[in-house]
């Protein structure tokens, strides 16, 4: 049985051993490229795998738990072992991560309590997660003969709260589930994310989070641990290799030389684990959301970040910038020959059938009658989309519509005609509607387009979708509506066999017959805004704004002879003829 410590230095069976960590999201690869992720890790001379674990995809409804296929946590770290990879698992309730609500679950916002606090009302909610989560871990422990090195007990807390009761009731969760590794805590390398965030005086492990300058940041953390009375190694928990994307910006590059050479400073002097070695997707409706003022900017569903393997997991040049440092630098650690997958090519993917939304709405979805608007979590939803429908009548023929206080991005119709689209900002800007009819049929289709997972925002009403407040006529709220959740998880029930018209939302089935599978990615540059299901798995969105027109598509979702793609798209812009491509497509 391995034995892991932490004195002035890590020691390993006594030894001393320097952490050389990726970080490799399981949820954010298919399990039919963990192996190959994993290899090429191993490959590049590093010894170490890290994982966050997002408790909003292990606990999606309340109460219920899923640890299969892809949320297969403990498979992911037998095959870790496996190649000879330890590992440092981050279970803190709140991941960041670029993550929906920062891995939060979005029924939380429905709960009276203070997230990320010691309230006894959220805690009860952690203390019921890691009973059905520590069991799953605490098996893998390199103290029960399994690799995992470290836990997490939460995540840059430093940066959003200082209130050790909570971050020490989550320490006593994970001791009581059986967690007794080093545990550790992660946060910005200054003085006040340390301060706050972390357990120095409770002896729990302080990591700094950064991706540059790392002689004077392993500093400013000597000089935090001096202060406490503590000779630690240093470590650097999330160097920041890359970047995320947002809808609408340039794609962010880092050059690898200059990457390289900041990673050999940091190696110099202490620990590292790369932020992120393989980044992956964001499948469904998983994409984070940055908060700036009174805006969220959504990311986008490619997590690609610039990271040493791309998207796909084939190494980029970062990969062997780092490679030829460490055989360098390094000549110690084992390096092997990366595995590279290629893509598969399918052009000329046809159009089957097509419905517009409207037409199948009540195949799809169940009427919810209520007074006033209710928003998405009230009515026990945590994603995707959600029509808001009620009746006006005629007191002008022009009248105005003003939606008070709504998230994130609406379509709003008139008798199923588009009037107009709006957006955060746009939220309660007037709608003039001309009406010819004594009666007509309001539609208001709201999409959730992802929960900020960084910041103060946290706490803000924002993270609640749909409609918070009301919808005005005239200066009056209107009352008596109905809601029809569409989250939207498969694609099953769509009936094909109605009508389609032009203008409006709609879905949009292909058929593509493989005679071979693989990975490929999925060219989206003639449609508009929507989202995507290969052979019912949601692989998440596409938007027309970029940068990013394509999706990709993992081999582990395609089968040979016959595959299924639809695509609901809700701007009215589509393509009779789609194609499987090599590569992603960026919008030039």
């Amino acid at each position: 049985m391995t034995r892991f410590e932490i004195k002035e230095e890590f020691l390993l069976d006594g030894q001393p051993f320097k952490i050389l960590s990726g970080a490799i999201h399981y949820f954010r690869v298919h399990p039919t490229n963990w192996e190959r992720s994993l290899h090429n890790l191993k490959a590049l001379g590093f010894n170490t795998v890290e994982t966050y674990v997002p408790w909003n995809l292990h606990e999606k409804e309340e109460g219920t738990y899923d640890f299969s296929e892809i949320l297969d946590l403990s498979h992911f770290l037998e095959l870790a072992q496996s190649l000879g990879l330890y590992a440092i698992v981050r279970p803190a309730p709140y991941i960041c991560a670029e993550w929906e609500f920062g891995g939060l679950p979005a029924w939380l916002l429905t709960k009276e309590c203070r997230i990320r606090s010691a309230d006894p009302r959220f805690m009860k909610y952690v203390k019921r997660y890691y009973q059905a989560l520590l069991p799953k871990i605490v098996p893998h422990l390199v103290t029960h003969g399994g690799n995992v090195l470290m836990v997490q007990v939460e995540n840059e807390y430093g940066s959003y709260g200082e209130e050790k009761a909570y971050l020490r009731q989550v320490k006593k969760y994970l001791e009581e589930g059986g967690i007794n590794v080093p545990l550790f805590t992660s946060d910005g390398p200054w003085q006040a994310t340390l301060r706050a965030g972390s357990l120095i005086d409770d002896d729990v492990f302080t990591t700094g989070n950064f991706g540059s300058k790392a002689k004077e940041n392993f500093a400013d953390m000597s000089q935090f641990f001096e202060a406490h009375g503590k000779k630690w190694p240093l470590m650097c928990m999330e160097f920041w290799d890359g970047w995320f994307n947002r809808w609408k910006e340039p794609i962010i590059k880092r050059d690898p030389e200059e990457l390289a050479d900041a990673v050999k400073e940091a190696l110099q002097i202490g620990s590292i684990n790369l932020y992120m070695f393989h980044g992956g997707t964001n499948f469904g409706f998983m994409n984070g959301c940055s908060a700036r003022g009174a805006i969220d900017l959504p990311q986008v569903t490619s997590y690609d970040y610039d990271a040493p393997l791309d998207e796909q997991g084939n190494p980029t040049e970062k990969y062997f910038a780092l490679k030829r440092m460490m055989a360098e630098n390094f000549p110690e650690m084992q390096q092997m020959e990366p595995w590279i997958k290629e893509t598969i090519v399918k052009k000329g993917i046809n159009l089957k059938e097509k419905v517009s939304f409207f037409a199948t709405l009540d195949t799809i979805s169940e009427p919810i009658h209520s007074t006033y608007p209710q928003t998405m979590e009230e009515l026990g939803q945590n994603t995707g989309y959600l029509l808001y429908r009620t009746t006006i009548k005629k007191d002008a023929v022009n009248e105005k519509l003003r939606i008070i206080d709504g998230r994130d991005r609406v379509h709003v119709f008139l008798d199923e005609e588009k009037q107009a689209i709006q957006y955060q900002t746009e939220i309660g800007e007037t709608i003039p509607l001309t009406l010819e009819k004594e009666d007509h049929q309001i539609d208001l289709l709201f999409e959730n387009m992802g929960r900020v997972n960084y910041g103060h925002k946290l706490l803000a009403d924002t993270q609640r979708k749909g409609i918070r407040t009301g919808v005005m006529s005239d200066l009056h709220f209107i009352t008596e509506w109905t809601q029809y959740c569409l989250p939207l998880e498969t694609a099953e029930h769509i009936d094909f066999s109605r009508k389609w018209e032009t203008g409006q939302p709609a879905f949009y089935r292909f058929e593509a017959e493989l005679s071979e599978i693989g990975d490929t990615y999925l060219d989206l540059s003639e449609f508009g805004k929507g989202i995507v299901w290969v052979n019912g798995t949601n692989i998440g969105r596409f938007w027309e704004v970029g940068p990013i027109l394509s999706l990709f598509v993992p081999e582990g979702l395609l089968r040979k002879g016959q595959n299924e793609i639809v695509i609901f798209e809700t701007e009215g812009r589509f393509s009779e003829v789609i194609d499987f491509v090599k590569e992603p497509i960026e919008k030039s």
